[in-house]
């Protein structure tokens, strides 16, 4: 059951409309690089598979993510709706790094989501690969944080 302390809006059933709002409300928290924050949008049993890590409750999720944007530096990620039903939603993204020596990067994925009645997400699958890239290739130039809504998302980009 829903209740206003638990539920992250928008819940399911997603219509088209509420899957685009719910991953770019993810695409806002991942963006803006606080695991415990991030971790919030889970489920307290949430089940992920992150490349070939596999991880379940908000703790681990708080670990990886922690590891995570500790070696991925300057993170900038979008994401975009690939399909939707009830309780599920498929995303593509995109997300741009560099690494401690200065390498940049381009990561491409796909994850596929299940939530609860709540909103809360009880299940991430994620494949995610890695193209090294030059500085002077990298498309994603805003500041630090939330994408700005001008900027062009995937489709606008070619990506």
């Amino acid at each position: 059951m829903t209740t206003p302390s638990t539920a992250r809006p928008p819940v399911p059933p997603f219509s088209r409309r509420s899957a685009v709002e719910k991953v770019r409300l993810a695409e806002d928290g991942w963006n803006s690089r606080d695991p415990e924050k991030v971790a919030l949008a889970y489920s307290e049993d949430s089940r992920w598979r992150n490349r070939a890590e596999f991880v379940t409750g908000r703790d681990a999720i708080v670990a990886l993510l922690s590891r995570k944007w500790a070696r991925e530096l300057e993170y900038r990620l979008i994401k975009e709706v690939w399909a939707h039903s009830d309780d599920h939603i498929a995303v593509r993204f995109a997300y741009e790094w560099r690494d401690d020596s200065g390498q940049w990067y381009r990561s491409y994925g796909n994850e596929n989501w299940q939530f609860d009645a709540d909103g809360l997400m009880r299940a991430r699958h994620a494949s995610i690969n890695d193209l090294p890239i030059q500085e002077s290739d990298r498309l994603y130039h805003w500041p630090l944080g939330r994408r700005p809504d001008d900027h062009p998302g995937l489709t606008e980009l070619g990506l």
